[in-house]
């Protein structure tokens, strides 16, 4: 039996398809491997993260949680949700470090600026454009 035509190329086309996609996939399932393996300290970040974010949760007021919404609303949708929580775990390690009562204006988007890839810092100066907050006193952030 031998394949010709259209058929060849349909096979070749998913043998190829799903090379990748494995690909990718395992790309991101080693990334979430590393980031829960335990560092010096016993915990890893994916933890430190969750300790952050629970023992700040009584900080976020109402206000502070619309801006960080709205920071966020540029992430795609699928990874939205992965987004809003590094950078609501990155807020809470400032707060509890810098022992704030609550969790302000400044204290999100420094937080955010920290927890954002380089890349992605654009994006955010739009959007804090957009919103009508003035980026020079986290220019040294940037």
């Amino acid at each position: 039996m031998q394949l010709k035509g259209w058929f060849l190329w349909f096979i070749l086309f998913w043998v190829v398809f799903l090379v990748v996609m494995m690909a990718i996939g395992g790309f991101f399932m080693f990334r979430k491997f590393l980031k829960k393996m335990p560092k010096e300290d016993g915990k890893s970040d994916m933890e430190w993260e969750e300790y952050y974010v629970n023992e700040s949760r009584h900080l976020w007021g109402p206000e502070e949680k619309a801006l960080l919404e709205d920071l966020v609303s540029p992430v795609p949708e699928l990874f939205r949700d992965v987004a809003r929580h590094k950078i609501a775990g990155k807020i809470g390690e400032l707060a509890l470090n810098e022992k704030v009562p609550k969790i302000t204006e400044d204290l999100v988007i420094r937080g955010y600026i920290q927890a954002t890839p380089k890349r992605d810092h654009k994006f955010l100066r739009k959007k804090l454009f957009e919103n009508k907050i003035d980026v020079a006193p986290y220019e040294h952030l940037f």
